[in-house]
């Protein structure tokens, strides 16, 4: 190991005498943040030099997160950086000791977050590692940390690119709107291309039913997508998708954005299949909920060959669960079951925090399973009388993509015959979101399904509202 020390991005230390390394270590940093599909780059700092701790350890990383590499090669990745350990910079010791705790096959989540916690203490101009902490905070269902981590950097980084998209997340996991609106803008300010600011102002205008307001947004956005990783890319598709869907917009219009868009990734170089098929999936419910039942089972039959296939499974939790309506849904009741028994012996192989925090994704699983076998009652019972799909964010996923679940909860009240449990559910609920026609539909029928007067003003609102974005009453469908 030589002596010589170079800056990276940030401006700290990373010993090695390489400058196509370092230029492969920043160019990952800004593939990550920017929600490039060519973070393979880091790959390239070891080739550039192998003693380099920083870059093996990045590497060792993201080859084993994305299933790049074997685990022969992840492993001398690791060893790579070990051996030079005690000649690295303090900030190298401590990207290795953070990441390392995400490596490990005991892995203890909270001590990773601690880890990480310190690193963005010591070293706040770090923003690739302040992402992985809120990547980690995301998926243990925990925003107040993500938020109070990008708090305590920003103060670092008032003028930095990245910042205030990473900001807002956590805001709107947070339910403050607000704040999160004023934090896209200012990132957008800085950078207009800011891929996943404007990702977030669109949760922010979709989620205040300012629909047609987002989708001419972010379809004016979409010429910046082309660059982005395969989730990113049919992410932000899917984002359009369900504003056209929600606000009412002719079939057509989210049937295109689904077969032009979201599926045709699967298309380009640099593909990652689950990341397509996770906002495949979770669109597809959406639409058979609203009744559109036949363009859903013609579109999941074409992707039996994935669901099947078990090298799919547990890439994300999210779209395991999905997969379990879609395979129940198309008849592969044996492929389903089995992807359950499989989830169930993760769950029981966990430590045993982070094994009770998933007994709640289980038994969201098993939910959507009956819901898909259309055993309604099954299902319901497994939800329970208060279910709230927002206490699920341990699944990994955020409030809009697990709102559809909420929408399941909704449909299994009304099919199974608990009108009135739906009645008080959906007045409460539409109380905070009042701009969506399909909720107002939902209540309609409750109010019919016990006689009351009270359906034809919900007709009458859901009538206007599916006027009111894109002049369109073009929905064909009837309510599952």
């Amino acid at each position: 190991m030589l002596d010589e020390v170079k800056l990276d991005k940030w401006g700290y230390e990373v010993r090695t005498n390489s400058d196509a390394c370092i230029s492969a270590i920043n160019a990952f940093y800004d593939q990550v943040l920017g929600y490039g599909r060519e973070r393979s780059v880091i790959l390239e700092a070891p080739t550039h030099d192998k003693d380099c701790v920083l870059g093996n350890i990045l590497a060792a990383h993201f080859a084993l997160s994305s299933g790049s590499a074997e685990s022969d090669e992840v492993d001398l990745y690791v060893r790579a950086a070990e051996s030079h350990y005690d000649v690295a910079t303090d900030y190298e010791k401590a990207v290795f000791d953070a990441v390392s705790s995400l490596m490990t096959e005991d892995r203890n989540d909270d001590v990773a977050l601690r880890l990480h916690a310190k690193l963005a203490r010591d070293f706040p101009k770090d923003l690739l590692s302040l992402k992985r902490a809120q990547i980690l905070c995301f998926y243990m269902g925990q925003p107040q940390p993500s938020f109070d981590l990008v708090q305590q950097a920003l103060c670092e980084n008032e003028e930095s690119d990245y910042i205030y998209g990473m900001l807002a997340f956590p805001l709107l996991e947070l339910g403050k709107l607000i704040e999160a609106e004023r934090a896209t803008r200012k990132g957008l300010e800085i950078n207009k291309q800011d891929v996943w600011a404007q990702h977030n102002l669109c949760h922010v205008l979709q989620q205040e039913c300012r629909f047609n307001e987002a989708v001419q947004f972010m379809e004016e956005c979409s010429s910046a997508w082309s660059s982005c990783s395969s989730f990113l890319y049919t992410h932000n598709w899917w984002h359009v998708a369900v504003c056209y869907l929600e606000g009412h917009s002719p079939l057509r219009k989210v049937l295109d954005i689904y077969d032009l868009q979201i599926l045709k990734e699967l298309e380009r170089p640099y593909c990652v299949a689950a990341e397509v098929y996770i906002n495949a999936l979770g669109l597809l419910l959406r639409l058979y909920l609203r009744g559109e039942t036949g363009p859903c089972e013609d579109r999941l039959k074409a992707l039996a060959k994935f669901l099947t296939d078990r090298t799919a499974w547990h890439v994300e939790w999210l779209l395991d669960i999905l997969s379990l309506w879609a395979l129940a849904s198309i008849g592969e009741l044996s492929a389903a079951e089995n992807l359950l028994k499989s989830l169930n012996f993760r769950v029981s192989a966990m430590m045993k925090p982070k094994q009770q925090r998933m007994q709640k994704g289980f038994l969201l699983a098993e939910a959507v399973l009956e819901y898909g076998r259309h055993n309604h009652d099954n299902a319901l019972a497994l939800l329970g009388p208060d279910f709230d799909a927002c206490d699920y964010k341990m699944i990994g996923a955020s409030d809009e993509q697990l709102d559809v679940f909420n929408d399941v909860w909704y449909t299994l009240l009304l099919s199974t015959g608990n009108a009135a449990k739906a009645i008080q559910i959906l007045e409460t609920r539409i109380k905070s979101r009042q701009g969506v026609p399909f909720m107002w539909r939902l209540l309609e029928k409750a109010y019919s399904m016990l006689g009351r007067e009270e359906a034809a003003d919900a007709a009458e609102k859901a009538s206007v509202l599916e006027n009111a974005y894109f002049r369109s009453t073009t929905m064909n469908g009837s309510l599952a």
